[in-house]
C-alpha cells in the first residue's frame, strides 16, 4: 500500500516530498486545465468552421410564399426593369399564378435547352442561325420547351402609343422580338394583346436593301424578303420558331430611358411556344441585341439579380453602378469562346465545398470551357467534376435522408421535411485568376417536390465535348454585372 503523504509526517524528507506533491499537483492541474482549453478552443474552432463553410436554414424559408413581396433592397439605378419569375405570385400571367410548377415538365425543358446551347456551340446543329427559305416555311411545330425553360420575365414599353409587353430576358439570345397582328402565319396565345405595327406611329419595316438587312443576312445565313421588306428568322433547338418582318420600332425602359429606331423581329409566324409571354429580350453579344442597340448610353453595361424565391422580385438594369454600390463586386474576366462568341464565357478553374477545394484538374474546366446563361435553370458541369462536387455534399448530407431524384439528371436528394433546420455546405466556384465566388444558401438546392424532395442543383454532363453551364439557380440572389465593353463580369452578395 502507497505511503500517504501528510504535513505532519516527522521523515526528515517531508519538505521535500511536500514540495514534490505541491508541484505535481500543479501539475496535473495545469495539464488538466490545458487539456480542458483546448478542447473548448477545438469545440469552438469546429462551430466557427460549421458556421463559416455552411449554410444553416429555416427550411421553409427555401418555399416561395403565397402572395408577393417586393424586395427591400434592389437596384437604385434609374434605368431598371422588374424582374419576376413567371410562375411565382409576383408573375404578369394569371395563368401561372394559378398553377403550380410542374418541376419535372422544367427540367425536361432545361434539358432540351442546355441540347440546343450545345448545338449551337458545336455548331452540329447551328440551325437558328443558318435557316434557309424552305425550312422557314416547313418546320415542324413542338413546344417551344428550349425557351419555356427561360422562367424570368421583364415588361417593356413598345410603339407609339406605348404597349407594355411582358417578354422572357434571356442573355442565349440575340434578337428582341415580338408577336405581331395580323398573325399572317401563326401566333401562340399570349397574355398581353398581341402588338399591332398598324397602330404605332413609330414602327417601320426595313428594306432589303438596308446595311441592317445585309448584316442580319450575314449574321443569320436567312435571306428572304417579301415585297422589298427584310425578313428574320429564328429557330430554337426543339424546331420552335418566329419568322416575320425585321423592323424598328420605338422602345421604352423607363420614362427616362426610350430609343427611337430600335432593330427587332415583328412575329408574323410563331410555332411551338406555350409561355404565353409576348416574345424575348435578347441580351446576347450579337449586334441586334439590346445590349448592343443601347451602347451609346449604357456603354455595354448591364446587371440583374434574380430573386432568391418564385414569391419575391429581382431586377434588370441598364449602364454600370457608381462607386459606392460597387464595393462589394468581384469582377473576373470573359473568355473568348472561339466557337461561338454570342455567349458569355467564364473561366471556372476549381469548385470549394466546405471550405475545401476539390480534387479536379483545372484541364477538366478548359475544354470546351465555361458559359453562364440566363435561362439554364440546372448547372451542367462535365462529369469528373461533377462527381467530385456530388460525393462531397453527400459525405457533407449524411445526416439526412438520401431519397431517389426526379429523373436522371438530378440523382441527390434528401427528404427535408421533417427538419425546421438544414445544415448544409457551401459552395464556392474558382475563377481563373483566383476570384472566388461564394453561391447564395438559395441557389444550392432545387426543390422538386417541396421539401420532400430536395436536390443539390447541379448535373453531370454526358457528352465530354458539351459546354459546362452556370445557370440561373446558382445565380439566385446575387447581382451579377455585364461588363461587355471592359470584357469582364462581376457578382455581389445579397443582390435583392
Amino acid at each position: 500500500m502507497a505511503d500517504i503523504i501528510s504535513p505532519s509526517s516527522s521523515s526528515s524528507s517531508s519538505p521535500l516530498n511536500m514540495r514534490n506533491f505541491i508541484g505535481l499537483s500543479l501539475l496535473l492541474c495545469l495539464t488538466l486545465c490545458s487539456l480542458d482549453k483546448g478542447f473548448a478552443l477545438a469545440e469552438a474552432d469546429s462551430k466557427q468552421q460549421l458556421v463559416e463553410f455552411t449554410h444553416t436554414v429555416d427550411i421553409h424559408s427555401l418555399l416561395p410564399a403565397t402572395t408577393c413581396s417586393s424586395s427591400t433592397k434592389g437596384n437604385k439605378r434609374k434605368a431598371s426593369l422588374e424582374v419576376v419569375h413567371k410562375h411565382g405570385p409576383c408573375s404578369h400571367l394569371p395563368q401561372h399564378k394559378a398553377t403550380p410548377m410542374n418541376h419535372t415538365q422544367i427540367l425536361e425543358q432545361d434539358q432540351v435547352r442546355v441540347n440546343s446551347i450545345n448545338s449551337r456551340i458545336s455548331k452540329k446543329l447551328n440551325r437558328n442561325e443558318d435557316l434557309s427559305q424552305s425550312e422557314a416555311t416547313t418546320l415542324p411545330t413542338r413546344w417551344a420547351t428550349s425557351q419555356g425553360a427561360s422562367n424570368y420575365v421583364v415588361k417593356v414599353g413598345l410603339g407609339t402609343p406605348n404597349k407594355q409587353l411582358s417578354l422572357v430576358f434571356d442573355t442565349g439570345s440575340s434578337l428582341t422580338w415580338t408577336q405581331c397582328q395580323p398573325c399572317a402565319g401563326s401566333c401562340y396565345p399570349q397574355k398581353e394583346p398581341i402588338f399591332d405595327p398598324s397602330a404605332s406611329t413609330s414602327y417601320t419595316n426595313i428594306s432589303c436593301n438596308s446595311t441592317d438587312c445585309v448584316q442580319l443576312r450575314t449574321t443569320t445565313k436567312f435571306n428572304r424578303c417579301v415585297a422589298g421588306t427584310c425578313l428574320y428568322a429564328v429557330e430554337y433547338g426543339d424546331s420552335s420558331y418566329t419568322v416575320g418582318l425585321f423592323a424598328t420600332e420605338k422602345l421604352t425602359l423607363t420614362p427616362n430611358d426610350v430609343f427611337d429606331g430600335f432593330l427587332f423581329g415583328c412575329g408574323q409566324n410563331n410555332e411551338g411556344f406555350i409561355s404565353g409571354m409576348a416574345g424575348i429580350l435578347g441580351l446576347s453579344r450579337n449586334n441586334f441585341s439590346i445590349v448592343e442597340q443601347t451602347a451609346q448610353k449604357y456603354n455595354r453595361f448591364f446587371s440583374y439579380c434574380l430573386p432568391p424565391t418564385a414569391s419575391s422580385i429581382g431586377y434588370l438594369s441598364f449602364g454600370a453602378p457608381d462607386g459606392a454600390s460597387n464595393a462589394a463586386v468581384k469582377y473576373t474576366r470573359f473568355t473568348t469562346l472561339s466557337l461561338n462568341s454570342e455567349f458569355y464565357g467564364i473561366d471556372v478553374a476549381g469548385i470549394n465545398v466546405n471550405g475545401k477545394k476539390l480534387s479536379i484538374p483545372a484541364s477538366v474546366f478548359s475544354s470546351p470551357g465555361t458559359i453562364i446563361d440566363s435561362g439554364t435553370v440546372i448547372s451542367r458541369l462535365p462529369s469528373t467534376a461533377y462527381t467530385a462536387l456530388r460525393d462531397a455534399f453527400r459525405a457533407a448530407m449524411t445526416s439526412y435522408p438520401l431519397v431517389p431524384g426526379p429523373d436522371k439528371l438530378l440523382d441527390t436528394c434528401y427528404d427535408l421535411s421533417s427538419y425546421p433546420k438544414v445544415t448544409y455546405p457551401k459552395i464556392e466556384f474558382v475563377f481563373g485568376d483566383g476570384v472566388t465566388l461564394e453561391l447564395d444558401a438559395t441557389g444550392i438546392v432545387y426543390l422538386v417536390n417541396g421539401l420532400k424532395q430536395v436536390c443539390l442543383a447541379f448535373a453531370g454532363n454526358d457528352d465530354p465535348n458539351d459546354i459546362a453551364i452556370f445557370g440561373n439557380t446558382q445565380q439566385k440572389n446575387m447581382e451579377v454585372l455585364y461588363d461587355v465593353a471592359g470584357g469582364r463580369i462581376g457578382f455581389a452578395p445579397g443582390g435583392c
